[in-house]
C-alpha cells in the first residue's frame, strides 16, 4: 500500500473518531431532552455505533488515533477510546484510559458511558476489577458502571456508603436508590445528616425513592424551596410522593413568590393535577414562563403542541440565553431552548373542548391517569423527559424495583421494552 492510500485511510479513521466523540456529546444532551424519543435516541446511538465500528475495523490505527485524542481532555474522546480499550481487553490500553480520565469527574462521564455502552458480559470482569481497586476514584467508576447496567455491586456498594471519599460515597448512595436496595434504607437515612451536600441530597433522594415518607421527604421539601443546585431534582421527586391536597397547598404557597414561579410551573407539571391547567395557560402569556408552561401543559394533557398546531411565535423583543452583543456578560444558555412556543389562545380553545375528559384531583402523566400499564407505554413512546418521569413514577409505585435507566443505549432499551 502506498503512502497516499495510507494517508487517505488515516483521514477516514480520524473522521470516525471525531464523529463518534461529537455524536456522544449530542446523545449526552439528548438523554434528558424534551424533544427526543427513544426512537430518536436509538437513531443517534446507531450512528455512534457505526463510527465505533469504523474504529474497530481499523484496529491499531483506530486505537492510536483515539489514544492521541485523549490529550484533548474531552469526555466524547474519552468515550470513544474507552469503548475500544475495554472491548479489546488489553491492559495497557485500559490503563491509559483510566489514567487520562478516572480522576476528573467530567472526563469520567465518558468513561462510565463507555462501560455502560458495552454489554455487561463484555465489561463485567473489568468492572469487578474497578470495584476491587484500592483507589476510590476507580471504585466510584465501578459502582457507577454497575448502576448504569442496573447490576448490584454487592459488598463494595455497602462499604462505599461510609467511605471517607465523598465522591465515592455520593455515587454509592445514589446507586442504592437506582438499584432498589430497600435493605439499605436505614443507612441512607443516617446519611441525610452528613456534611457533604451531594451525599445529603442523594441520601434523601434514594430514601424517598425507596419508600421513606418521613425525615427524607421533609429534607427534600426543604431543598426544593432553597437555592440548592439540586432543587429541581428534589421538586421532581417530592411532588410525586406527597398526597395531592398537600401538593396543591404547597404549589399555592410557592406561586406567591415571584422568584419561584418557574419552579412552581415545573412543579404543576410534575404534580399532574388538571386543576392547575387554567393557571398554567394564563402564564403562557409571560414570555419568561411561556415555554415551561407549555411543557407543564403537555406533561399533564399529553398534547404535542407542534403536532396539534398549537405553537405560537417568538415574542418580538424577547431574548433568552447569550446574545451576540460583545457587552452582554450573560453567558447562561436558554434553559427552554428545545421547547415549543405555545399559543395561549389556541391552547385555551383546545382545553375547553377536552377538559371534560380530565378529572380534577387525579394525577395525570402525558394524558392519562398514572398507572403501571400507562407508565410502561410512556417508556416506549414518550419523549425523554416524559420517560424519565414515568421511570420515577414506576419506582415510586413499586419500591425496591430498580429505576428504569432511560439514558442507556437506545438499542438496549428497545430490547428490554420488547421493541424492534
Amino acid at each position: 500500500m502506498n503512502l497516499t492510500n495510507i494517508a487517505v485511510i488515516e483521514s477516514i479513521v480520524e473522521q470516525h473518531a471525531e464523529e463518534a466523540a461529537f455524536l456522544w456529546i449530542l446523545r449526552d444532551a439528548a438523554v434528558q431532552a424534551p424533544h427526543y424519543s427513544l426512537k430518536d435516541l436509538a437513531d443517534i446511538d446507531e450512528r455512534v455505533e457505526a463510527h465505533i465500528d469504523g474504529l474497530r475495523i481499523s484496529e491499531d490505527m483506530g486505537w492510536s488515533i483515539c489514544a492521541d485524542a485523549l490529550a484533548q481532555e474531552e469526555p466524547g474522546e474519552v468515550f470513544a477510546a474507552a469503548v475500544l480499550a475495554f472491548e479489546s481487553g488489553q491492559d495497557q490500553r485500559i490503563k491509559m484510559v483510566l489514567e487520562a480520565a478516572a480522576t476528573d469527574p467530567e472526563l469520567s462521564l465518558g468513561l462510565i458511558s463507555a462501560l455502560g455502552w458495552l454489554r455487561f458480559d463484555q465489561v463485567k470482569e473489568h468492572i469487578d476489577q474497578l470495584l476491587q481497586s484500592l483507589t476510590p476514584e476507580l471504585r466510584r467508576i465501578g459502582i457507577a458502571a454497575s448502576a448504569v447496567h442496573r447490576q448490584d455491586p454487592g459488598s463494595t456498594l455497602v462499604d462505599a456508603l461510609n467511605d471517607e471519599d465523598t465522591f465515592l460515597k455520593a455515587r454509592a448512595i445514589r446507586a442504592a436508590g437506582e438499584l432498589g436496595r430497600i435493605d439499605l434504607l436505614p443507612t441512607l437515612k443516617n446519611q441525610i445528616s452528613t456534611k457533604d451536600k451531594d451525599c445529603q441530597f442523594w441520601a434523601g433522594w434514594s430514601a424517598v425513592l425507596l419508600g421513606d415518607r418521613g425525615e427524607a421527604l421533609e429534607f427534600l421539601k426543604t431543598l426544593a424551596t432553597s437555592e440548592s443546585p439540586f432543587r429541581e431534582s428534589a421538586l421532581n421527586l417530592t411532588l410525586r410522593v406527597m398526597d395531592n391536597a398537600s401538593v396543591q397547598n404547597w404549589l399555592k404557597e410557592m406561586s406567591q413568590q415571584p422568584d419561584w414561579l418557574r419552579y412552581t410551573m415545573i412543579g404543576a407539571g410534575v404534580a399532574g393535577d388538571p386543576v392547575q391547567i387554567s393557571w398554567i395557560v394564563e402564564h403562557m402569556e409571560v414570555p419568561e414562563l411561556a415555554r415551561v408552561a407549555g411543557e407543564a401543559f403537555t406533561m399533564i394533557t399529553g398534547v404535542d403542541l407542534a403536532y396539534e398546531d398549537l405553537e405560537g411565535e417568538w415574542p418580538e423583543g424577547f431574548e433568552a440565553g447569550p446574545t451576540e452583543e460583545p457587552e452582554d456578560e450573560d453567558v447562561e444558555m436558554d434553559p427552554d431552548e428545545d421547547l415549543p412556543w405555545p399559543e395561549p389562545g389556541l391552547i385555551a380553545a383546545w382545553w375547553n373542548k377536552k377538559k371534560g375528559e380530565f378529572r380534577n384531583g387525579t394525577r395525570y402523566l402525558v394524558g392519562k391517569p398514572i398507572a403501571a400499564a400507562h407508565l410502561q407505554h410512556v417508556l416506549r413512546t414518550g419523549y425523554q423527559c416524559q420517560r424519565a418521569a414515568a421511570a420515577i413514577e414506576l419506582a415510586v409505585l413499586h419500591p425496591g424495583q430498580p429505576l428504569f435507566e432511560v439514558r442507556a443505549p437506545g438499542f438496549r432499551q428497545k430490547q428490554i421494552l420488547g421493541l424492534k
